[in-house]
């Protein structure tokens, strides 16, 4: 079954959003996502110092099946992006929400986290697309 943490945002795109208590957020494809997409080979990350805008296209995952854009929930300042997923795109597959992060923002505009899903809005989304 699907994992859908309950202190996370989501996006209608499949992406969570973890704030940090910096202003930062920590952005990733949700556990849905990668099912969908199959076994992670590549992923493209944005680079640290890339001004991003909400929704915009701004990372991309391959898999076997397919290639896929990320967009990013927020606008902001890439900080820093996951260099662990060059080698080991895989980890995205096997824990999405933790090793297998994309990347880390700087947030531009943090009123931006409330046009977001909660968790039971989410679930809902996939519900809906099942």
């Amino acid at each position: 079954m699907t994992q859908v943490p309950n202190d996370l945002k989501y996006t209608q795109n499949h992406e969570w959003v973890r704030l940090e208590g910096d202003g930062q957020v920590t952005i990733g494809v949700t556990d849905h996502a990668q099912e969908s997409l199959g076994d992670l080979v590549f992923v493209e990350p944005p680079e640290a110092g890339a001004i991003v805008r909400a929704e915009e296209a701004c990372a991309v995952v391959e898999s076997v099946k397919a290639a896929s854009d990320v967009y990013t929930p927020v606008s902001g300042e890439v900080v820093e992006i996951n260099e662990t997923l060059a080698d080991s795109p895989e980890l995205i597959n096997t824990d999405p929400y933790g090793e297998g992060w994309i990347m880390r923002i700087q947030l531009a505009d943090a009123s931006e986290l409330d046009t977001l899903l909660d968790a039971a809005a989410y679930q809902e989304l996939i519900a809906d697309e099942g």
